[in-house]
């Protein structure tokens, strides 16, 4: 039987290490290469033309352009490996995102990078890997 595993990615070394140990390890499976976009990353900034400020959707636009470039580079990478997935990406509270896509699309194992945090970070940020393992309806794997 196939299982259906969920690679969240977003663009860290360590997602790269998630996603290339499920291309090796989970060759035979249908493979899903997700990426969320977290609204709370999308705050106007500074144009570069002197102090324009970018509007959300502006802002909104350009990290659906990173998310759509993010994933086909990783769909790139399968398709070197001969392993056919698909990719998805949606806005939302990442780690909240990622537990409710394995909810809703039946999956059956997410395989995720871990960013090492430490310490006072560790303790203060939590780690979405760490948050997804704790709400997670199937088995988790973090990669580091």
């Amino acid at each position: 039987m196939d299982q259906h595993i969920l690679v969240p990615i977003d663009g860290s070394e360590q997602a790269s290490n998630a996603l290339k140990y499920t291309l090796t390890h989970h060759s035979g499976e249908e493979i899903i290469i997700f990426h969320v976009i977290n609204p709370t990353d999308m705050t106007p900034y500074v144009g570069m033309d002197g102090g324009r400020v970018a509007n959300y959707k502006e802002v909104h636009s350009q990290r659906q352009e990173q998310a759509e470039q993010l994933l086909a580079e990783a769909k790139e990478q399968a398709d070197e490996n001969d392993v056919p997935v698909s990719t998805e990406f949606q806005t939302g509270d990442t780690n909240r995102a990622i537990v409710e896509f394995a909810e809703k699309h039946e999956i059956d194992h997410i395989i995720i990078g871990s960013h090492g945090r430490s310490g006072v970070s560790r303790i203060l940020l939590g780690s979405v890997a760490e948050k997804v393992a704790r709400r997670s309806p199937v088995p988790v794997t973090i990669v580091r």
